[in-house]
C-alpha cells in the first residue's frame, strides 16, 4: 500500500509521526510533544489531519494537542483504560482493536511497563509500528508504573512482528543506550557497528530514529535476555529471560 512516513523533531528529544495513507489523503499524527512543528509539515505538504492517535499520557507526548487541534480540528484516539489520564478522547481503544485510517489499518498494542496502559499502533499496510516509549532504539522505556515481568511481556509482543517493520520510537535515546548497550552485550559485532554508525549520525546532527525490528533483535540488549553472550556477562546462564531483562534494566537505571 502506498504511504508517506515523516519523523518530527519536537522539544529537546522527542519524536512525532506523521501517517499518511496516499490513496485517500488521509493523514494520523502519532503524539504530539508540541504543535509548532506538527503545523510546519503539514502547513508545508498542505495536509490536513484526519487523526490524532496517542500512545501514553506523559506530558512530552500530548502537551501540544490543544494548540494543534484548533488549528487541525481531529478526532482523538488513545487508551480506553487510560481515558483518566489523557486529553478527552473520542475513540477509546483497547489491545486488539482495529482503526481504520484511509486503507491503511492500525491494531493496537497493550505495551505497558514504562507506564500502565501505554499502547502501541502497528499499521502493517505500513510496516511500521509505533511504540513511543516501551520498544526503544537501542533501549526501552524506564519503568515508571509497570514491572520488569509487565515490560518483557510488552517486548515479547513486538518481538513477534515482521522483523522489516519500522520501529518508530519517541526519543532520540540511541547514543546514550549505545554505550550501555555495550556494558552488557560487549563481544556482538553487530552492536558494535551500530554504536559507531550511530555515534556518526549524531555527531552530524542526524536522527538515528525510526530503527528496523531486525536491527534491535540483533542489537538491543532489551530483547536479547536468551543470548547466551549477554546472560555470560551477566553471569546468569541458568536464569530466565524474565530474570535476565530485570537484571539488564537494572542495570540501566544505574548507568
Amino acid at each position: 500500500m502506498p504511504f508517506d512516513l515523516i519523523t518530527i523533531p519536537c522539544l529537546s528529544d522527542n519524536y512525532a509521526y506523521l501517517l499518511r495513507d496516499s490513496e485517500t489523503g488521509e493523514v494520523a499524527v502519532i503524539d504530539v510533544p508540541e504543535a509548532a512543528p506538527i503545523k510546519a509539515e503539514l502547513d508545508t505538504r498542505g495536509w490536513t489531519l484526519s487523526q490524532v492517535w496517542l500512545t501514553h499520557h506523559h506530558w512530552d507526548h500530548v502537551d501540544g494537542l490543544s494548540d494543534l487541534l484548533a488549528a487541525y480540528p481531529a478526532p482523538v484516539v488513545g487508551a480506553k483504560a487510560d481515558a483518566d489520564r489523557l486529553p478527552p478522547l473520542d475513540n477509546a481503544v483497547a489491545e486488539g482493536d482495529k482503526i481504520k485510517l484511509g486503507v491503511l489499518e492500525a491494531e493496537v498494542f497493550d505495551v505497558s511497563g514504562h507506564t500502565m496502559n501505554h499502547i502501541a499502533f502497528y499499521v502493517a499496510g505500513a510496516r511500521a509500528c509505533f511504540t513511543a516509549d516501551s520498544l526503544m532504539a537501542l533501549g526501552c522505556g524506564r519503568l515508571f508504573e509497570g514491572t520488569p515481568a509487565q515490560m518483557w511481556g510488552s517486548m515479547q509482543k513486538l518481538m513477534a512482528l515482521p522483523p522489516e517493520t519500522t520501529i518508530c520510537s519517541g526519543h532520540e535515546y540511541t547514543a546514550s543506550n549505545a554505550k550501555f548497550a555495550l556494558t552488557v552485550d560487549p563481544d556482538n559485532s553487530a552492536l558494535i557497528s551500530r554504536s559507531n554508525e550511530v555515534a556518526a549520525a549524531r555527531a552530524k546532527g542526524q536522527p538515528t530514529v525510526p530503527t528496523s525490528l531486525a536491527t534491535e533483535l540483533e542489537t538491543n540488549p532489551f530483547l536479547r535476555p536468551a543470548d547466551p553472550g549477554v546472560r555470560a556477562t551477566l553471569g546468569m546462564q541458568t536464569a530466565s529471560d524474565t530474570e535476565v531483562f530485570t537484571e539488564i534494566r537494572k542495570r540501566k537505571d544505574n548507568f
